[in-house]
């Protein structure tokens, strides 16, 4: 489909967009299992289980020492929330599908010499392999570069005085694992400057190239070519192309919960004007946010805010590669208590295979309540029943529901995709927060390149289908109007449809 939209306006020092369906260095966004496929409950747990091993053990500091928490959950099985994305490395450039990975670091490939490395994948996609020999812009890590350096402080890496080549092992807490070497080598994007489009510029990024895999990441059913590590520290794509000036220090996301899912990543900022901001807590690997009360219906629940204190493995992460949600005991009890209280009247509540179900024979929205989750400096995140509830079947001709929210005995909240679809997240990490409001996933968004704190006016760009459908992508369009200096420069072009 294609058509005539505006796409850039610029006023002073501040670059804004219109993105449909893709963004600026956007990537499309899949979700990992259809949602016309049925999921059993178990592989769901194991592969939040997994999930979770690997974003504290990959990523944590020694001085933290490695983090291991055990997880527990279910899952609707229409919606599994598992997002990945496409890259472009190397020089002749090859494209690589990466699961977008908020809680690590490093962005890692296969390569053409992995031992145990998947051939193909049950997600549709064909799979691809790194050479470093095939590219003439490849360039291994050596020894004392300072990029291994860093990596070998934060315990992501060796390096061997043989072979002078700095390599990396992962180890995740479900026996699975990577290895591999870090690669020096050129990342291809559009991005837009001003009022010019340059098309497959390049900035050299330090990633893995995986030579083994083991466990889960060596089996097909869910295989792609690498993981793109969005987390906050220096060795993040994000972080790299921030201190390069080729992006700022800022990523948005929004995940579409419906129909096949899909939706935008933004190497930016999205613009919307009920984006409500919250501090990050400091000094964490992770995204640790500070919750400080739950409410249901408008009334408060009666929890400790202690239990979502970070610290002695506790805390509040928000992780868009967990599929559900998890609440520390403390918070969880009283939360499912106040669900079955305020509904009882209206719905049967029922226990299936030991999770809270509930028989909905009206909408949902009719019954039940809306939650609250209330965090520091007065952001509210407000829940839809749909963002704490499961859609599991029928029974008795009734459709089942089923609190999406699981308990942990000890250890972390954690805010997966269950919570977080249908909302505009940004990862402001110049200005050190995090900001989120509800969106429709499939409409255009509107992408800054200036934060507050940055000077940065550099975006990727790229017009790419934010889900299986276009419908009414292209009925909208960019108004800006500016007082001061009025500049008002509409460029037209074509945008393309994958």
């Amino acid at each position: 489909m294609r058509g005539s939209v505006p796409v850039l306006v610029i006023f002073a020092a501040m670059a804004v967009t219109l993105v449909y369906g893709g963004f600026p260095g956007s990537y499309l966004l899949h979700r990992s299992i259809p949602l016309n496929h049925k999921v059993q409950l178990t592989t769901l747990r194991a592969h939040d289980t997994a999930r979770h091993a690997r974003i504290l053990q990959a990523t944590d500091p020694p001085a933290a020492g490695i983090l291991d928490f055990s997880v527990q959950g279910t899952s609707d099985p229409y919606l599994v929330g598992l997002y990945f994305t496409k890259v472009k490395l190397g020089s002749p450039a090859k494209e690589f599908y990466v699961q977008i990975d908020t809680g690590s670091d490093i962005l890692w490939l296969n390569c053409n010499t992995c031992n145990n490395c998947p051939q193909s994948s049950g997600l549709g996609i064909e799979l691809n392999f790194f050479d470093t020999a095939s590219s003439s812009t490849a360039a291994l890590v050596s020894c004392s570069d300072p990029v291994c350096s860093y990596a070998v402080q934060t315990a992501t890496s060796q390096c061997s005085s043989q072979v002078n080549q700095c390599s990396y092992t992962f180890k995740y807490g479900d026996g699975s694992g990577t290895s591999g070497y870090y690669v020096y080598d050129a990342m291809y994007f559009d991005v837009i400057m001003g009022q010019s489009v340059f098309s497959n510029s390049s900035a050299n990024v330090v990633f893995g190239c995986s030579t083994y895999q083991s466990g889960d990441l060596a089996q097909t059913e869910k295989a792609v070519d690498g993981i793109f590590g969005f987390g906050p520290g220096a060795l993040s794509v994000i972080s790299q192309l921030s201190s390069q000036g080729m992006a700022p220090k800022v990523f948005s996301h929004c995940l579409k919960g419906e129909g096949n899912g899909g939706g935008v990543l933004v190497l930016g900022e999205i613009l919307e004007p009920n984006i409500v901001y919250t501090p990050l807590v400091p000094l964490q690997p992770h995204y640790n946010l500070n919750l400080q009360s739950i409410a249901v219906n408008g009334q408060l629940l009666p929890i400790d805010q202690d239990v979502f204190a970070t610290g002695n493995n506790r805390g509040t992460i928000v992780d868009s590669g967990t599929t559900l949600a998890y609440l520390v005991q403390e918070a969880y009890d009283p939360f499912l208590n106040a669900i079955t209280t305020a509904v009882s009247q209206f719905s049967k509540p029922i226990i299936s295979k030991g999770n809270q179900c509930y028989l909905v024979a009206t909408s949902l929205g009719d019954i039940f309540p809306q939650v609250s989750l209330n965090f520091m400096g007065g952001a509210s995140m407000v829940l839809k029943p749909e963002q704490y509830l499961i859609h599991y079947g029928f029974l008795d001709g009734a459709a089942m529901w089923c609190i999406g929210f699981q308990k942990v005995q000890k250890g972390f909240t954690i805010l997966g995709d269950l919570v977080l679809k249908d909302k505009i997240f940004v990862y402001d990490l110049a200005n050190q927060r995090i900001g989120w409001t509800d969106y429709d996933c499939s409409s255009a968004v509107n992408v800054s390149v200036a934060t507050t704190k940055s000077k940065d006016a550099y975006i990727s760009a790229g017009q790419m289908s934010v889900s299986s459908s276009h419908v009414d992508i292209l009925s909208k369009f960019l108004l800006v109007n500016i007082v001061a200096f009025l500049v008002h420069i509409t460029v037209f072009m074509e945008p393309r449809f994958l």
